[in-house]
């Protein structure tokens, strides 16, 4: 089977490179729609360098079919329908400024105008690589023409559009065809290597990450468990974005959020018809604790008694609290690993505390305060238990992260057999995620008594060695990576049907 498609206009804009089998004319693709099912149809991954981009010239019915046959194609409907607004583009570029701030800085921009022609993420200017491959993976097109303006003392982009491939001359060819090399390397593996894995998995971390989902030794496992499996898995940054279509599946190993580069390149992969974990889905689901709140109150899963404040709500807080008794705990939506909670013991203290956390939201959650010895934390992969923990509070500290001080402080943890687990606990968590989905969850619940409650659901949940792994070993590896394996395969049938 085919793994490639590269689309022209016509054979003879090609006659600059080497030939290729894997080239087609836009005429020939477009009609494989009613043709006899062939390799051609079956190709998973399309590069589109037609000229006529704009909405329902050929090149858009290029990306447009081939989007509907289940293909990877860049560019993306989505993405030539952002780039035919201005509008559009200025939202996804917006966070360019501070870098042209730096770039300026580093005396990288001269004069008052730039011009760049960025293929495939990158262009040839000395100190310009960075610029070059944020504009590429933010409105992934194989060649563009980017043109910036200096008003005011201030950087603009004024001009992004596509590039036509008989644009090209002289250098501009050889750059074009090297970076096309570069970006397609893993899709135009030899046959040999493409025998020894069937799939490649991308694990996204941030190597600059002070509390991270998976410590080094766990991604080494999971590496290793993949691979024997026959999943090559490969560690990414936030820099790989643009080279997302180059893989199968993406394992999110970062904190995640949804005003982040996370989410973004959840939701791309998704696009690009990977297998993902974390979903997009999960995370909009699982980061806001509001919206968590909100969900589990309305399934009936026993979660901490609470009410939403809003902005308004200051001036009468004492209305809002008459159904709580302090000490209380105030949270802010989307905080992580005990950020952004307060205890609160008196009204006054709400009013304080409040009045500071409504600067970065406009809703704060105020729930009942629940002191325990420890959280359970139920990992949940697939709908089924995967780890079962116990995490202890910070010494002397009501959480079990401690940020009080400079370093961060932890609590201790124990790892158990889920049969040893109280039933309600395993009950409770798997109720919750099933109405998050069926990716990797950790859930945190708090037992008083006979009392379960659910405190929050995590789409992001640590598999660090020697924490969560302390039962099952490398056995927990390697079901984690069976289910991408189950799913891989599952796609894989559904695309050559």
């Amino acid at each position: 089977m085919s793994r490639l498609r590269i689309v022209v206009d016509r054979l003879d804009d090609w006659l600059p490179y080497y030939p290729s089998d894997d080239v087609i004319s836009a005429a020939d693709f477009l009609a494989l729609e009613s043709a006899a099912p062939d390799k051609t149809r079956d190709a998973t991954h399309v590069i589109n360098l037609c000229r006529g981009l704009d909405y329902l010239e050929t090149g858009y019915y290029v990306s447009l079919l081939a989007q509907a046959r289940g293909q990877r194609v860049l560019p993306s409907v989505e993405t030539l329908n952002q780039l035919s607004r201005k509008a559009l583009i200025d939202l996804q570029l917006e966070s360019l400024e501070p870098m042209m701030r730096d770039l300026e800085k580093r005396s990288a921009l001269s004069g008052d105008e730039l011009s760049l022609t960025v293929l495939f993420g990158e262009c040839d200017q000395e100190g310009l690589g960075r610029l070059a491959r944020r504009l590429f993976e933010r409105l992934p097109c194989p060649l563009l023409d980017a043109k910036f303006q200096k008003r005011h003392g201030t950087w603009r982009l004024t001009r992004l559009k596509p590039l036509a491939l008989n644009a090209l001359q002289g250098s501009d060819q050889d750059r074009f065809a090297a970076a096309l090399n570069r970006h397609s390397r893993k899709v135009w593996r030899t046959p040999k290597a493409r025998r020894r894995y069937r799939f490649d998995l991308a694990i996204l971390i941030d190597p600059q990450e002070a509390m991270p989902p998976s410590n080094k030794s766990a991604l080494k496992q999971f590496i290793r468990a993949g691979r024997r499996r026959g999943i090559d898995a490969s560690l990414i940054t936030r820099k790989d974005e643009g080279r997302l279509a180059e893989f199968d599946a993406l394992f999110i190993r970062e904190t995640t959020r949804l005003d982040h580069h996370t989410y973004r390149m959840a939701k791309r992969a998704e696009h690009e018809g990977l297998v993902v974990i974390d979903d997009p889905q999960s995370i909009l689901r699982c980061t806001n604790k509001i919206y968590l709140h909100a969900l589990l109150g309305a399934r009936g899963v026993p979660a901490p008694r609470g009410v939403l404040l809003s902005r308004d709500d200051l001036t009468q807080l004492s209305n809002k609290v008459t159904s709580l008794d302090f000490p209380l705990v105030l949270k802010v939506p989307d905080g992580a690993f005990s950020k952004g909670v307060v205890k609160i013991t008196s009204l006054d203290e709400l009013k304080e505390q409040a009045s500071r956390l409504f600067a970065s939201s406009a809703l704060l959650l105020l729930q009942e305060w629940l002191p325990t010895d420890f959280d359970w934390r139920i990992g949940i992969l697939d709908g089924e238990v995967l780890f079962a923990s116990r995490y202890y509070m910070a010494r002397g500290h009501w959480q079990i992260y401690d940020h009080s001080r400079p370093r961060v402080r932890s609590g201790s943890f124990t790892t158990h057999p889920p049969s040893d687990v109280p039933k309600a606990i395993l009950k409770a968590a798997l109720k919750a995620t099933r109405l998050i989905g069926d990716g990797l969850y950790g859930v945190d619940l708090k037992q008083i008594g006979e009392r379960v409650v659910v405190i929050e659901v995590n789409d992001n949940p640590n598999l660090d060695a020697g924490v969560e792994d302390a039962y099952l070993g490398s056995r927990l590896y390697a079901r984690v990576m069976d289910v991408f394996l189950a799913r891989l395969e599952r796609h894989a049938t559904s695309e050559t049907r």
